[in-house]
């Protein structure tokens, strides 16, 4: 999937269909003058509903159509009979999708289970017939309801990228390299910051037929949690993932600083993200030697106690096995 059709983000207009009218029939039959009110109700409006999909990784197919109207309900007819509902339209979105009204901003649901279904916009109940209003002193009602009116909303619809393990790390670190290593995907590598502006995903392929979901997300600057460089919007594609694997560059003048500075952007845009596992790899080792790689991890011992680092290369592919291994024994523990 190319970065141009990975859509996360897209606003929708959302119409339910009209209840139908009820009918005001009187049953006229052969050798039945007065057979009084026969009218059937109306029909129910369609409904709006948006359904998970597994499959789906994008909001792409909201592109380019912003705008969706269910069916209206039937009007009621004779002898009673009920009006036909009005067609439903469902919407398939991927899972790890959230739905909030674009006014407020209020969050409204989310669709995180395959085959979810949940209703945005109800269709309106459709209107009683004639036959509900008879009675001793009124046993002709020449009247009948009409249908309820469908409900327009306008919403967001924001997608949280569903992975097992998800990149973290400051632009230019080696997430994508890392991704493209692992896994068969993509992603568009070049010696610059924010490279990446789209979250890429790879499926990484383990011991006997085995795998797990790896996303590289775009990279995290100081400020995030206040927006700076669009901190929210990359931010909110972390709280998805089940693990997190902090990338700091070997070269890095300061490697617990910025696994500090990661740390707590990630509490200050939301506290829970720190319950996550964490795996913190330092990578582009192939520019140490055995002397200067002995020095770093000593060095880390000590600045970062309790800290559970590797050390990798993906362009050297060193260390990549046992970062295979250490992940997927994090994500079934």
């Amino acid at each position: 999937m190319t970065e141009g059709n990975f859509v996360d983000y897209v606003k929708v207009h959302l119409r339910s269909g009209d209840g139908g009218r009820g009918s005001t029939h009187l049953r006229r039959e052969k050798y039945v003058a007065k057979g009084g009110p026969d009218g059937g109700d109306g029909g129910r409006g369609g409904h709006v509903i948006l359904k998970g999909n597994k499959n789906l990784w994008t909001l792409l197919s909201f592109k380019f159509k912003r705008h969706y109207k269910a069916g209206n309900g039937e009007n009621g007819g004779k002898q009673r009979s009920t009006g036909a509902d009005g067609d439903d339209v469902i919407l398939e979105v991927p899972l790890g999708t959230t739905v909030k009204r674009t006014d407020t901003g209020e969050t409204l649901l989310e669709i995180t289970e395959d085959g979810q279904e949940e209703i945005v916009a109800r269709g309106g109940l459709g209107g009683r017939g004639n036959w509900h209003f008879k009675s001793a002193t009124n046993q002709t009602p020449r009247y009948a309801q009409p249908g309820l009116e469908g409900e327009d909303q306008d919403l967001t619809l924001e997608l949280k990228v569903l992975a097992d393990v998800g990149l973290v790390g400051f632009p230019n670190a080696g997430k994508s390299t890392l991704l493209s290593v692992m896994t068969s995907a993509k992603p568009k590598i070049a010696d610059y910051e924010f490279t990446t502006l789209k979250p890429n995903l790879g499926i990484v392929q383990y011991r006997d037929y085995r795998s797990f979901v790896m996303a590289d997300i775009p990279g995290i600057i100081e400020g995030a949690s206040e927006g700076r460089g669009l901190g929210h919007y990359f931010l909110r594609h972390i709280e998805r993932n089940a693990t997190l694997l902090f990338i700091v560059p070997a070269d890095s003048k300061d490697i617990a600083k910025e696994y500090g500075i990661l740390l707590r952007e990630l509490e200050r845009y939301n506290p829970e993200m720190l319950d996550k596992r964490r795996l913190l790899a330092i990578s582009k080792c192939d520019m140490l030697d055995e002397e200067l790689l002995a020095e770093l991890k000593a060095e880390l011992d000590e600045t970062l106690p309790g800290v559970e680092c590797m050390f990798i290369s993906s362009v050297a592919g060193k260390g990549l096995s046992e970062l295979k291994d250490r992940l997927w024994t994090l994500l079934n523990t």
